[in-house]
C-alpha cells in the first residue's frame, strides 16, 4: 500500500489535530511541495519500492485544495513510476469546496478511480460548529459532480457532534445514500489536546461530546445503512457489496505500506519485527509478541474478525490469549462461531476495552 500526504488546506477545522496547514490555493509552498513528492515517487520507483503496490491512497490535509495542475503532476509521474491500473485502488480525498467537475474529469483520466470525499454532516448548523469551509449544498453538488465519472464514491459523517440531534444525523445519513455513495464511514467526534474545540470545551464555552450519544448515533449509522444495503465490514465502515476500501483494510491486515510526504507513515516488518517510521522517527518498534497482540486487536476492527488459526499462533506467544478471549466473550464484547472470533455490536461501541484488552496481551 502507498500513501501520499498532501498537508494543505483551505482552513483548519476546529476539531483538526492532522499535520497540515492552511495555505491559500495556488501557494508557491504548494508547488514546491508537489515537486518534491513527485521527486520522491520517483526515487522509491528507481528504488523497486513501487513494484508491488496494489492501493494508493492520497490523504491530507485535502488533496483536492491542491489544484488541478499539483494532481495532475502527480498522478502523471505515478502513472510513469508504477502500473497505475484498474486493478489498482486509487483513492483521493476531497472536500466539496475544492472538488470541480473538472477536477473530477481529469484526475478519472489519470488513474484516480475512487474518491473520499469529506462532507461530516448535510446539516448547515452542525458544519458551522465543526467550523467546515463548505455547506450542505456544496457538499450535494461535489457528490453530484464526483459521479459523473466515478462509480465508488466515499462519504465521510460525524457523529456526536455539540448541537447535533439524533434525527439531524440520521437525516445526514439518508442524504449520503440518497445520493448515491457507495461508501459511507461514520466517526465519533474526538476532542483532542491543543485543538480549538480542546480549548472551547475548557472555557465552558462548548460541550464535551457525549459517549452515549455517540454510541445512539453509531447504532442509528448501523440501521439505516443496513436497510439501504450497505454491509459494515469495519468499525467505522460500511459499503454497498464490492466497494470495501481495500486501502484502509490493508491497514487492518497487516500489509506493509509505504508513506511518502510530511508526516507520513511508513510500515516494515519481518517475522521477527514490526517498525513504523514517520518524519524519520521510528514510532513503533514491535517484536513478535507486540505483532501477534497487534494482528488480533486490529483484526477485531473488522467484522470477519480473527480465525481460530491467528488465535491458535498467537497463543504460542501469548499463552493468555485464549482466556481473554473467553473472558471478552463472557462480556458479551465478542462471540466465536464458524471458526472464527468475531467483535459483537457492543464491542465496537465499547471498542477502547475491547483494543485494549487484546493489545495488553504484550
Amino acid at each position: 500500500a502507498l500513501y501520499l500526504h498532501l498537508p494543505f488546506c483551505v482552513k483548519r477545522c476546529a476539531y483538526c489535530d492532522f499535520a497540515t496547514a492552511a495555505v491559500p490555493a495556488g501557494a508557491p509552498e504548494i508547488e514546491a511541495y508537489v515537486e518534491d513528492l513527485s521527486l520522491q515517487i520517483r526515487r522509491k520507483a528507481k528504488e523497486g519500492e513501487l513494484g508491488a503496490v496494489e492501493t494508493v491512497y492520497l490523504g491530507g490535509g485535502t488533496p483536492s485544495h491542491v489544484g488541478l495542475a499539483g494532481l495532475s503532476m502527480l498522478l502523471y509521474t505515478l502513472s510513469l513510476s508504477m502500473h497505475l491500473t484498474d486493478e489498482v485502488e486509487c483513492t483521493m480525498e476531497a472536500n466539496p469546496e475544492s472538488l470541480t467537475e473538472r477536477m473530477v474529469r481529469d484526475i478519472w483520466a489519470l488513474g484516480v478511480n475512487r474518491l473520499s470525499i469529506g462532507v461530516q454532516s448535510f446539516d448547515d448548523d452542525v458544519l458551522r460548529t465543526l467550523g467546515r469551509a463548505h455547506s450542505s449544498d456544496d457538499a450535494r453538488r461535489a457528490i453530484e459532480a464526483a459521479r459523473t465519472r466515478f462509480e465508488n464514491v466515499s462519504v465521510d459523517l460525524m457523529c456526536g457532534i455539540p448541537g447535533q440531534s439524533a434525527e439531524g444525523f440520521e437525516a445526514s445519513v439518508r442524504e449520503a445514500v440518497r445520493l448515491g455513495a457507495t461508501h459511507v464511514s461514520v466517526y465519533p467526534l474526538t476532542i483532542e489536546p491543543h485543538t480549538p474545540f480542546d480549548a472551547a470545551v475548557l472555557a465552558g464555552e462548548l460541550e464535551e461530546p457525549d459517549d452515549d450519544v455517540e454510541a445512539a448515533h453509531m447504532e442509528i449509522a448501523a440501521r439505516v445503512l443496513a436497510e439501504a444495503g450497505y454491509e459494515r465490514y469495519e468499525v467505522a465502515s460500511y459499503a454497498r457489496p464490492g466497494f470495501e476500501c481495500r486501502h484502509n483494510i490493508a491497514y487492518w491486515t497487516g500489509v506493509p505500506y509505504l508513506g511518502l510526504g510530511r508526516s507520513a507513515a511508513t510500515m516494515t516488518q519481518n517475522a521477527e519485527r514490526r517498525m513504523r517510521v514517520q518524519d524519520g522517527r521510528v514510532t513503533d518498534d514491535m517484536d513478535a509478541r507486540g505483532m501477534a497482540a497487534e494482528d488480533l486487536m486490529l483484526g477485531m476492527r473488522m467484522t470477519c474478525g480473527v480465525p481460530d488459526e491467528l488465535v491458535e499462533a498467537a497463543a504460542v506467544l501469548l499463552p493468555d490469549a485464549p482466556a481473554v478471549l473467553a473472558e471478552l466473550e463472557g462480556e458479551g464484547l465478542v462471540a466465536h462461531a464458524d471458526g472464527r472470533w468475531r467483535p459483537t455490536d457492543r464491542g465496537w461501541l465499547c471498542g477502547n476495552e475491547l483494543y485494549g484488552r487484546l493489545f495488553d496481551l504484550a
